[in-house]
C-alpha cells in the first residue's frame, strides 16, 4: 500500500512504534500538561508495552482500526509524541486525525510537520476524501495548528464529552483531500 510506513520529513521520522519507544511514551503520556485536553488517563508501564506490541502490529488504513504512529526526530533519534488515525468503519474514505507532543518538544513546528506529512500520505496514498479532527475549545495551540494547515471550523459542541472532573466543549475541524 502506498501508504506503509515509514514516512520522513526534513525533521523528522513518522513510523512503527518500537518497545524501544515505552519509556518516552509513558513520560509524555503521563505529564499532565500533555494529557491536559486528551481523553486518555495516565499509562503505565505495562500498559505501554502492550499498547506499543499492538501499535507495531496495526495495518494503517483498515476501516474502523485506529493506529497511533511515533513521531521520532531524525537529529536525536528521541520519540517526542505520536498522531493517531482511524478510518470510519461505515465509510472508509474518512478518517479522524489525533496528535500529541512530548511538552520540551512543543513550540517548535514539529506537530505541523508531522500532521503535514500524514496528510500527504493519506491524501495520497490512500485516497482518503476527508480528515477530521476534534479540539477541546479551550486548546489554542490545537486550534491554531489545526487552522494553519487549512482546517475549516465546522462544529461546535456543547458540552460534548467528560474530561477528567468535568464536561467540555469541543470543535470540529475537517480538510478535503481537494483542499490540501
Amino acid at each position: 500500500m502506498a501508504a506503509e510506513l515509514p514516512w520522513s520529513t526534513e525533521r523528522l521520522v513518522l513510523r512503527r512504534f518500537r518497545q524501544s519507544d515505552v519509556d518516552a511514551f509513558v513520560a509524555y503520556r503521563n505529564d499532565p500538561e500533555v494529557a491536559r485536553y486528551q481523553s486518555w488517563d495516565p499509562v503505565t508501564e505495562a500498559e505501554a508495552r502492550t499498547l506499543i506490541a499492538r501499535e507495531s502490529e496495526r495495518e494503517i488504513g483498515l476501516p474502523g482500526r485506529g493506529i497511533q504512529i511515533a513521531i521520532e526526530r531524525k537529529d536525536t533519534g528521541d520519540t517526542i509524541g505520536d498522531l493517531y488515525l482511524q478510518l470510519d468503519a461505515l465509510e472508509p474514505r474518512q478518517a479522524e486525525l489525533g496528535y500529541t507532543l512530548a511538552r520540551d518538544q512543543q513550540g517548535n513546528g514539529f506537530a505541523t510537520e508531522a500532521v503535514s506529512c500524514l496528510l500527504d500520505h493519506v491524501f495520497r496514498g490512500l485516497q482518503l476524501h476527508r480528515i477530521i479532527a476534534y479540539t477541546d475549545c479551550d486548546n489554542t495551540p490545537s486550534i491554531a495548528l489545526l487552522e494553519r494547515l487549512g482546517f475549516r471550523r465546522e462544529g461546535h459542541f456543547l458540552q460534548s464529552y467528560w474530561s477528567r472532573d468535568h464536561w467540555t466543549d469541543e470543535y470540529l475541524y475537517a480538510m478535503l483531500r481537494d483542499e490540501w
